[in-house]
């Protein structure tokens, strides 16, 4: 007999609103994700503009939100000036951080067009590593600023006379990285990073500032350098980043299952720093997180080793991994933790968006393909809606080197009063055994199902391809029936599940 998974949930069990900027991705000048990724003059899906009309409606099908945009790593020895005007005008010049050629084909205006296109708002970082202060002001003025200056008529006599409006601007990126082009010391960058905002906001107001917190919570700097930048920053910047990247490592997929357990623990960690300084600053505002850069990179792997020597190639491959069924599931599953967070997650950016670490892929010259990743994302973003909540879990727990206990379950749910649509997301995290789901719905009234998705592979490492790009697919799970307000069923080892129900008309 299967162990069970019991769930309890109620309308009032509210932790905050859905935010659609939940979903959003990252697009960086890295490898191929830019080129031949975005963009790629000649194919056959592409229009006037270069970009790839496959890659533009698998974003669309993704659900993405937001797109953080051009780092990332690249962001820190970047000109923005380099990729607007004339293309044939534009200098190529070298990438440090990824040892390639970047030919600035593509620059902000490009993307922008780009991003109207996709349906998707930009996130844009400028550079506060070989650059600062007065950079930063010209790309803000170029981008939204009304004509009438030099640098709105510039971007006038570019073709694009009308402000972008972009709101939510990245101060940085990773800047405690000893790998990024002028990493910092927190006081330098909590300096820079201050009169940076300070500035920006007296151009704009009502802009969006994101602080960069430290590039991993396993880093030395941790804490330290979120408490340090937000007791300069804190009056000027809305939100601090987190970083988090997961794999299974060694073979110890136990700890690599329970992967959301170290999510949760690190924004809970954030969240107390920014309200240590709150409270020691006697401050009102509440420091949001932009999870601005998440996913699973195997970073070991030959792929995520930038070229060396004299070799500067255009859009080297670099980061492709390939996913398989419990990397989606681990995958959904932290998406269940940043929802989990909606009170203080405000933003997140799923890194990247094509082909680098990506849940698209492309073929020069040929077809675009869902990676298992695109799967619980597309779902989470179409069917998360109306209110987050808390989802009270009972279940088995499992052994694991890394995190010693880890709950075989994890689930988060969202309710829409208005439409009485209720969406529940729930993993099997156990590697052996299924579970017999129990949930009391009781709370919600009257309610029918509408289907149930099981993400699942009898092999967890079987993967999508270009020849097989349908390998690991949700399907229909036909054991999970709602009966007088209890909703029952089997979830396999290492899924990912949806059940939609709805109020009954």
């Amino acid at each position: 007999m299967s162990a069970t998974v019991t769930l309890t949930l109620h309308p009032a069990f509210s932790v905050a609103p859905v935010r659609r900027r939940t979903f959003g991705a990252f697009v960086e000048h890295l490898g191929r994700c830019v080129y031949t990724g975005i963009h790629e003059p000649g194919h056959p899906t592409a229009d006037a503009d270069g970009f790839r009309g496959d890659v533009l409606e698998l974003t669309r099908e993704l659900g993405v939100s937001s797109v953080r945009y051009p780092g990332g790593n690249f962001v820190s020895g970047y000109r923005w000036e380099d990729g607007v005007g004339p293309v044939e005008e534009r200098p190529a010049r070298h990438d440090l951080a990824w040892h390639s050629t970047e030919p600035n084909t593509v620059g902000l205006d490009e993307f922008m067009t780009w991003a109207e296109k996709a349906q998707v708002e930009p996130m844009y970082a400028v550079n506060l590593g070989t650059r600062g202060i007065e950079e930063a002001l010209d790309v803000l003025q170029y981008a939204n600023a009304p004509q009438g200056i030099a640098l709105s008529d510039q971007r006038a006599a570019n073709g694009h006379p009308d402000p972008y409006g972009i709101r939510m601007w990245c101060l940085g990126n990773e800047m405690d990285g000893p790998w990024q082009a002028g990493h910092k010391t927190p006081e330098e960058y909590a300096r820079i990073a201050t009169e940076t905002a300070r500035l920006l906001r007296q151009e704009d107001p009502d802009l969006e500032l994101v602080a960069c917190g430290s590039s991993s919570s396993s880093m030395e700097t941790f804490g330290a350098w979120e408490n340090i930048v937000l007791t300069d920053a804190y009056d000027y910047v809305d939100m601090i980043s987190a970083h988090a990247y997961y794999a299974e490592k060694d073979g110890d997929q136990a700890s690599y299952l329970a992967s959301a357990d170290d999510m949760d623990h690190f924004i809970d960690s954030v969240v107390a720093t920014a309200d240590h300084v709150r409270a020691k600053l006697k401050k009102d505002k509440r420091i949001m997180i932009s999870f601005d850069e998440w996913n699973i990179w195997y970073q070991h792997r030959a792929e995520s080793r930038p070229p060396q020597g004299d070799d500067w190639p255009v859009a080297p491959v670099l980061l492709e991994d390939t996913y398989n069924a419990m990397d989606a599931v681990v995958f959904g599953n932290l998406l269940i933790s940043l929802l989990r967070h909606s009170d203080r997650v405000a933003s997140a950016s799923l890194a990247q968006l094509v082909n680098v670490i990506a849940p698209i892929m492309t073929a020069p010259g040929g077809p675009a393909w869902k990676q298992t990743t695109f799967h619980p994302f597309a779902l989470t973003s179409k069917h998360a809606v109306g209110q987050v909540l808390d989802v009270r879990l009972t279940a088995p727990s499992f052994e694991n080197p890394r995190f010693g206990e880890s709950s075989a379950a994890d689930s988060v749910a969202t309710w829409d009063e208005e439409s009485g649509a209720l969406s529940l997301f729930v993993v099997n995290r156990g590697a052996e055994d299924s579970l017999a789901l129990d949930a009391d719905l009781t709370g919600f009234g009257d309610l029918e199902l509408v289907e149930a998705l099981t993400l699942h592979h009898e092999d967890p490492y079987a993967a999508n391809t270009q020849d097989a790009p349908e390998t690991v697919v949700p399907a229909a799970n036909d054991s999970v029936t709602l009966t007088d307000g209890h909703l029952t069923g089997d979830l396999p080892a290492i899924s990912w599940t949806l059940v939609r129900l709805a109020r009954r008309a």
